[in-house]
C-alpha cells in the first residue's frame, strides 16, 4: 500500500512539474536555460525550416510527415543492411516506431544489432514523442486561438529542452539502480552449475529512459521490464511508472495552462474535467484489474493448485498489485511497457488494459492523448447543447457540422481500425476459433491502433498478414486522426469569439464531467462491447470466473 501510495504522489508532482515546464517551452517563455538552449537550437533550426514563426495546421501537418519520412528512409537503410529481418519485419518496425507505437514483431537481443537499437530505434522513440509532442502543442494553440506555431521550432524545442535532458537524468538514475549502458553486445559467464550463458547488454538504460518518458513502450529485451536488466529493482519500477505519466498528464496540464493565458482564470478549470474523467477511469481500471487477478483462476483447483491468486506470468519481485499498476498505467498513457505476461492473466484481467486502449482517451501518449479526449469534448458539448437548447460553444468559439463531421471520422476510425482488422484476422485464421485466439487478435489490433505496442504473445505475430496488417493500422491511426484533428482546430481558429451568455453551456462544471464520463462510456460500450462478449468475458464465462 506504502509503494502504490508513493507512485500517486511523486506522479502527481512530476505531472504538475512536467505540465508547467510544457507549458513554458510551448509558449516560448522565458527561464534560466533559455539562453543555453537557444545557443544549442539556432543551428539545428537554419538546417531546416524553422526560421519562419507561424505555418498553416496543413504545412505544420506535412511538416511532421516530411520529418517522419525522411527518418523512415534512414532508418529503413540501417535495418536491412545490419539486421537480419525480412522486409515485412523492416515496414512493422519501422511503422511502430515512427507512430509512437513500438509494437515488436521481433526479438531484439537476437535481430538487432547495437547500431541499429541506437540509431534506428532509440532516435524514433525521441522523434515520434516529440512529433506528437509538438503537434499537441498546435492543437492547444488552434484551440486557445493562438497561431499554430512552426514545426521545426516546436519539435527542436521539445528535444533539446525537454526530452534529451530529461531521458539523460533519468539514464543516470537507472544506471544508478543497476541497468547496463555499455557499448558491449553482450558477455559470456560461466552459472554456479558449471554451463556457460550468454547475456545480452547494450545502452539498455538509454534505452528504457527515453521509452517510458516518450511513451514509446516495446524494450530493449523481449520480456521488457520483467527482466532484471531493464527494470532490476523497486525503485526502478517507480521510475518507470512515474516516468510514464510526465508527458500525457503533463500536457493535460498545460491545456490548462494555456487556456488560462488566454481566457483568464476561469480557464483553468477546462482542464479539470479532462483529470476527473481520466482518473475515474484509471482508478477504475486498476481496482478491476488487481480483483481479477487475486481471484484468481479456478480451473487451478482441479490441479490441486491455489486458485485464489494467479501469479503465471508476473516477476515475483514486483507481485500482483505492482503488475496490475504497472499495467494500467502502461495502457492508461499508452506506453506498452509491461513488467508481466499480460497473455498469463486472467481473461478478465487481460480485458482491463483492452479496454484502456479502446477508449484510449485515458491520459494517453505523448501529445496525441488530449486530442483525443478532446474529440469527446467536443461531442460532449454538442450533445448538451442540442438537448437543453444552449449554443454548443467551447472556449468562446461556436461548434458547428464542420467540426462535428470530423470530429465523428476522428471518433469512428479507432473502433473501424480495431473491429474491422479483428474480423478480418478471424476470418483468416486456421483452426484457431477458441474466445482466448479472439482475445489475441482483438488485442494486437487495438494496441496497434491506440499506438500502444503491448501484446498478448502467445499471438505468432511474425507473420506477413500480422506485419503488414498491423502496419496500416498504426500508421492509419496516428495519421489521419492528427490530420482530422488539426483541422478541428484550424476551424476553430478561424472562428470569431462569442461572449458569454445566459445560453452558454459551462464546460468546466462537475455536472458536465459527469456527462463527458458517460458519453465516453457509453459510445465505447455500444462499439466494443459485443467483441469483449465474444472475447474475453465469454472465456471468463466458460473457465467459471
Amino acid at each position: 500500500m506504502t509503494y502504490t501510495l508513493s507512485f500517486f504522489i511523486v506522479a502527481a508532482a512530476g505531472i504538475y512539474l512536467s505540465g508547467r515546464y510544457l507549458y513554458t517551452i510551448m509558449n516560448n517563455t522565458s527561464h534560466r536555460g533559455n539562453v543555453v538552449f537557444s545557443k544549442i537550437e539556432a543551428p539545428l533550426l537554419l538546417l531546416s525550416d524553422g526560421t519562419k514563426e507561424n505555418m498553416s495546421w496543413k504545412a505544420y501537418f506535412w511538416s511532421l510527415i516530411k520529418v517522419n519520412l525522411i527518418a523512415v528512409v534512414l532508418g529503413g537503410l540501417i535495418l536491412w543492411i545490419t539486421s537480419n529481418m525480412s522486409l515485412t519485419q523492416v515496414i512493422h518496425t519501422l511503422s511502430s516506431f515512427i507512430t509512437n507505437t513500438n509494437l515488436q514483431h521481433y526479438t531484439p537481443e537476437t535481430s538487432l544489432t547495437l547500431l541499429g537499437q541506437m540509431f534506428v530505434i532509440i532516435v524514433m522513440m525521441f522523434l515520434s514523442s516529440a512529433s506528437g509532442i509538438a503537434v499537441g502543442f498546435a492543437f492547444i494553440r488552434g484551440l486557445s486561438g493562438q497561431p499554430f506555431g512552426n514545426f521545426y521550432k516546436d519539435m527542436t524545442r521539445v528535444l533539446i529542452r525537454y526530452l534529451i535532458p530529461v531521458a539523460f537524468g533519468l539514464g543516470l538514475l537507472l544506471v544508478w539502480q543497476g541497468v547496463p549502458q555499455t557499448l558491449i553486445a553482450s558477455q559470456t559467464v560461466h552459472t554456479i552449475n558449471g554451463q556457460t550463458q550468454t547475456l545480452y547488454l547494450g545502452p539498455v538504460a538509454a534505452f528504457e529512459a527515453i521509452k517510458h518518458l516518450g511513451t514509446n513502450g516495446g524494450g530493449f529485451f523481449a520480456a521488457g521490464s520483467a527482466v532484471p536488466f531493464e527494470n532490476p529493482t523497486l525503485i526502478s519500477n517507480l521510475i518507470n511508472m512515474v516516468t510514464m505519466t510526465l508527458v500525457p498528464g503533463g500536457m493535460l496540464l498545460a491545456f490548462g495552462f494555456n487556456v488560462r493565458k488566454q481566457h483568464g482564470k476561469k480557464g483553468w478549470l477546462e482542464s479539470t474535467p479532462i483529470l476527473i474523467a481520466s482518473f475515474v477511469f484509471f482508478m477504475l481500471a486498476f481496482v478491476l484489474l488487481v480483483y481479477a487477478e487475486y481471484r484468481g483462476n479456478p480451473l487451478f483447483a482441479h490441479l490441486g493448485l491455489d486458485s485464489t491468486m494467479n501469479f503465471e506470468g508476473k516477476e515475483m519481485r514486483f507481485g500482483i498489485v505492482q503488475s496490475a499498476l504497472f499495467t494500467t498505467v502502461s495502457s492508461a498513457f499508452t506506453t506498452g511497457s509491461v513488467n508481466s505476461m499480460l497473455d498469463s492473466m486472467t481473461p478478465l484481467g487481460g480485458m482491463v488494459p483492452m479496454v484502456l486502449m479502446m477508449l484510449n482517451v485515458v491520459f494517453g501518449g505523448s501529445g496525441v492523448g488530449l486530442m483525443n479526449v478532446m474529440m469527446y469534448v467536443f461531442l460532449t458539448v454538442f450533445m448538451c447543447g442540442l438537448m437543453i437548447g444552449r449554443s454548443p460553444s467551447y472556449l468562446g468559439k461556436k461548434i458547428e457540422s464542420q467540426e462535428m463531421k470530423r470530429v465523428a471520422m476522428v471518433i469512428v476510425i479507432h473502433p473501424l481500425l480495431i473491429l474491422g482488422f479483428t474480423a478480418l484476422a478471424v476470418m483468416l485464421m486456421q483452426g484457431s476459433s477458441t474466445h482466448h485466439s479472439l482475445s489475441q487478435a482483438l488485442y494486437e489490433f487495438t494496441s496497434a491502433a491506440a499506438n500502444n505496442g503491448s501484446g498478448f504473445e502467445g499471438l505468432a505475430d511474425n507473420t506477413v498478414f500480422w506485419n503488414l496488417s498491423t502496419s496500416f493500422v498504426m500508421l492509419v491511426g496516428r495519421y489521419v486522426t492528427m490530420y482530422l484533428q488539426l483541422s478541428i482546430a484550424g476551424l476553430m481558429l478561424k472562428k470569431q469569439s462569442m461572449s458569454e451568455s445566459i445560453g452558454t453551456l459551462n464546460t468546466n462544471t462537475p455536472l458536465f464531467t459527469i456527462a463527458l464520463i458517460v458519453i465516453i462510456v457509453l459510445i465505447s460500450a455500444l462499439t466494443f462491447f459485443p467483441a469483449l462478449i465474444l472475447g474475453p468475458i465469454a472465456e471468463a464465462v466458460s473457465m467459471g470466473l
